[in-house]
């Protein structure tokens, strides 16, 4: 029996008040990235209760600082295998042999790639154990003036550092099941690291323990869990994998050429995010983990919305290039910035102007004090300047990757990267670590721009009418929402400043008010149809009326 898929509410038509197609085609494009997206929300609401635990347990403080570092090495190559290079070189090939040479053929192909990427992990694990100091000389090069940081880092690095081999495994089994349109399973596995962090959070209250380890342990037998559960997954979707002795097959060497350049490129939100690790280590304590709790606040709906999108419009698209519906692909690459847009923008000003609330909400208690909440707010406003760039690369990548080109992606990203390199160097000079965020969007901008200036010239991808007419409306109205928000932000002050209870509930005002704000000025401006959505509400209205008389 095959792995259920999660399906979200989401009937025939139900996003054509907002200028929606109801064409088959998009509406499966609106369930996927509604799978992929509501696990993913559910993981980085986990997140949140993670990071809260953390935040009470850790604070900013050295310990905190060691373990946010040796994670950096994980989440790297999460974001090149599992958000990246691997689903990218492998779901396209993979699913054109489904297509053209059989079920069979493609899982052996599987196999093959399986237990290769297996081989060449267990070697490069084994050498970062060894050369884990060297390792941490390279990303946190600041901790050497603090000796008993450093040495808490390497040892919890070496204590994470196997999580990479099962993440990488977990991102090809991902690949073959999203292949066959099964995307519930694989969005699911994040849900499975959070829940044993917590776990060892609990644990670590309970028993004062203060070092760490128990954490990082705790990341590695996460990694574990969800290799079993994604191989029982892709055996009760009948794509049961075996693990025959290791092959560089014409199909897997395709594969590691077209992964090769693509792991720079998929990569590059986490790689300038190292190149920050690595430069925030020299500047006061503290300044690492101010960082890394502004991003988890960032990375909400970047994955919920940027890596939703991207991972669901990338089978669709392999499969319109291949039958050479280059329209079709265009359509599906516009809808799908579209919907990314208009989720993310709304989301980028409302974190910005609620940057401190928002934190003081969910971090300030514990060891975190209101001076991190402020130090952390001002880097969360200079990562949100950058959210809609963020999105835009994982919508506009898979363009790129479909056509098995992801050459031209990891050039891009390599100046982006230079960007970042430069700009991170100067602000951070002025601006601390929020200037260290602000080079990271800034970069974010440039990548993305490239793409899309890349992609036009080639004559791949270019905005529809609709698009062209709904896009600047939709960042009218996100704009209009902003002043709304910090207009009632201020009337708000006194509330957001007492007692925990009252300030979560002027918290949940503003967002609510933000929420309405937006919808309403959507309705305004013409991006969604009030009479569309009139009719769709009637016919509901009505059944609520008549179950009441019976």
């Amino acid at each position: 029996m095959a792995v259920a898929p999660f399906r979200p509410l989401i009937p025939e038509g139900a996003f054509s008040w907002i200028g929606f197609s109801t064409k088959a085609a998009v509406m499966s494009l609106l369930r996927s990235v509604a799978t992929v997206g509501s696990y993913t929300l559910v993981s980085r609401i986990l997140g949140f209760v993670r990071d809260i635990l953390t935040a009470a347990i850790l604070g900013a403080g050295p310990v905190a600082d060691a373990f946010f570092v040796a994670r950096r090495l994980p989440n790297l190559f999460r974001s090149l295998f599992a958000e990246g290079a691997l689903s990218a070189a492998f779901v396209p090939l993979f699913a054109g042999m489904m297509a053209t040479r059989g079920k069979e053929r493609a899982r052996r192909f599987a196999e093959d790639a399986l237990a290769v990427l297996l081989a060449a992990l267990v070697i490069f694990v084994l050498a970062g154990e060894i050369f884990m100091p060297a390792l941490m000389r390279v990303i946190a090069p600041g901790f050497g003036d603090d000796p008993a940081k450093f040495a808490l880092a390497v040892a919890l690095g070496r204590i994470t550092f196997p999580y990479l081999l099962f993440i990488a495994l977990v991102a090809l089994q991902g690949g073959v099941l999203n292949s066959v349109d099964r995307f519930a399973a694989a969005a699911a596995t994040p849900i499975l690291l959070n829940l044993f962090m917590i776990a060892a959070l609990l644990l670590m209250r309970r028993f004062d323990w203060r070092d760490g380890r128990a954490l990082a342990w705790a990341v590695t037998a996460a990694g574990l869990a969800q290799f079993l559960w994604l191989m029982v997954s892709c055996a009760r979707a009948g794509l049961a994998l075996r693990l025959p002795w290791p092959r560089l097959t014409p199909d897997v060497r395709r594969t590691l050429a077209i992964m090769g350049p693509g792991a720079v490129g998929a990569g590059v939100t986490q790689v300038n995010l190292l190149i920050s690790t690595a430069l925030a280590s020299f500047l006061p304590g503290g300044s690492v983990s101010y960082l890394y709790y502004a991003d988890r606040l960032n990375q909400l709906p970047l994955g919920v919305v940027g890596i939703a999108v991207g991972t669901a419009i990338l089978p669709p698209l392999s499969r319109h290039l291949r039958r050479g519906e280059h329209a079709a692909a265009i359509e599906t690459q516009n809808r799908g910035l579209e919907l990314a847009l208009l989720l993310t923008l709304p989301a980028a000003v409302g974190l910005a102007v609620l940057a401190q609330p928002i934190l003081a909400v969910l971090f300030q208690r514990g060891a975190f004090g209101p001076d991190d909440t402020a130090w952390t707010a001002a880097a969360l406003a200079a990562y949100a300047a950058g959210l809609p760039a963020f999105v835009l690369v994982k919508v506009l990548a898979p363009a790129f990757y479909a056509r098995h080109d992801t050459a031209t992606p990891v050039k891009v990203a390599i100046t982006a990267m230079a960007v970042n390199l430069l700009l991170t160097l100067v602000l951070m000079q002025f601006l601390a670590h929020v200037g260290i965020a602000l080079a990271t969007s800034a970069a974010g901008w440039l990548n993305a721009l490239t793409l899309v200036a890349l992609l036009r010239r080639r004559g791949l991808f270019g905005l529809d009418p609709r698009a062209r007419r709904n896009l600047p409306r939709i960042a009218a109205a996100a704009l209009g929402m902003g002043v709304a928000l910090a207009l009632l932000r201020a009337a708000l002050a006194a509330a957001l400043t007492a007692a925990a209870p009252v300030r979560i509930a002027a918290l949940a005002v503003l967002c609510g008010a933000g929420l309405a704000a937006f919808a309403l000025l959507a309705l305004a401006l013409g991006v969604a149809d009030w009479r569309m959505l009139r009719r769709r509400l009637r016919p509901a209205t009505g059944l609520t009326a008549a179950s009441r008389q019976r």
